[in-house]
């Protein structure tokens, strides 16, 4: 049974249920579900009247569910989106870099463009935009997608059925192909595991060790604190640790010849981020271990060094990112 005839069968529920949990962040096929709803309603199995609601009640759901995760735990929500990009620190800047120009109006027409849909609510709960007003904003551009798909499949329904009537005939190459991409998406998530198998690697200390070491000092050898911390966690009032050096992860190139001027030969630099598993420290670190660098990450990053009874200072005002606030 095809996707449209278990639509057919179980047509409100799939239609709830999958427009949430693609608005949630999975890869599911959205278009292709408010399609087959749209035909369904054509030939009567479904009622229009109840589809489009729903359809647009789900989905509106789903990207709240981004909303409080891109306002409660910051940019690590959008890494995992971007997990499965070979670049994900360019994943995210892409679609913050378009979010950031075009402010919450991004919002009405997001879930049209491939890559923005599935960014766009996490970042504004990352920016602070009243829920309010993003609920305002997306219930515009949700409405306009699900309505723009169902309507196509309501129109074109006898297209779609074609369509349905070809792939059937066509039996077991599509059942093959569908196998094919299925491997395929498999085999790029071992591949992603596979490569984040080098991180393990990477020297942790803990906080609290840092600080006792640090009071013992080895003047002959230099120690550098790097705050690593995402484009977008820099607030005014914002702190960091005492000497603590500002290392953008967006620009690690240009920051490490700049880096460069203060190591000896012998030199540690120790990194830290506010990142759930310290991720964007411990991917810097192996970075910078490509260069040659003697680094490690602190376990925690600054809210254990916080904890251990560790210095802190305000952000610098250059060192500031002053990102645009949507509250």
């Amino acid at each position: 049974m095809g996707i449209l005839g278990i639509i057919a069968h179980h047509g409100y529920a799939v239609t709830a249920i999958v427009l949430f949990l693609s608005s949630a962040g999975l890869p599911l096929p959205i278009s292709i579900v408010l399609l087959g709803a749209g035909a369904a309603s054509h030939n009567g199995v479904l009622n229009y009247a109840i589809v489009l609601p729903l359809a647009w009640a789900s989905a509106l759901a789903g990207d709240s569910v981004l909303y409080f995760g891109g306002k409660y735990t910051g940019w690590w929500l959008l890494s995992g989106l971007c997990s499965m990009s070979t670049n994900p620190e360019h994943c995210i800047f892409r679609s913050a870099e378009y979010f950031y120009r075009r402010g919450p109006r991004t919002l009405l027409f997001s879930k049209f463009i491939p890559g923005v849909g599935s960014m766009a609510a996490p970042l504004a709960g990352s920016l602070n935009m009243r829920y309010s007003r993003f609920l305002r904003m997306d219930a515009i551009g949700v409405f306009l997608y699900v309505a723009a798909y169902s309507l196509a499949g309501f129109l074109f329904s006898a297209f779609i059925n074609d369509i349905v009537h070809w792939i059937q005939a066509l039996g077991h190459a599509v059942t093959v192909f569908v196998l094919l991409l299925v491997v395929l998406y498999a085999a790029m998530i071992v591949i992603n595991r596979i490569r984040n198998r080098k991180y393990r690697l990477i020297e942790r200390v803990s906080a609290a060790t840092l600080h006792e070491r640090l009071q013992v000092t080895d003047p002959d050898k230099l120690y550098i604190i790097a705050d690593v911390r995402s484009h977008g966690y820099y607030d005014p009032g914002g702190h960091r640790i005492k000497n603590s050096i500002r290392v953008e992860p967006s620009r690690l190139k240009e920051e490490l010849i700049a880096l460069r001027e203060f190591m000896q030969p012998e030199c540690e630099i120790y990194l830290y981020c506010s990142c759930i598993k310290d991720t964007t420290s411990v991917r810097i670190a192996h970075m910078l271990e490509q260069e040659n660098c003697k680094t490690a990450v602190i376990e925690g990053g600054l809210k254990a060094w916080i904890k251990a009874g560790g210095p802190t200072e305000m952000v610098p005002a250059s060192d500031i990112e002053h990102l645009p606030r949507f509250d």
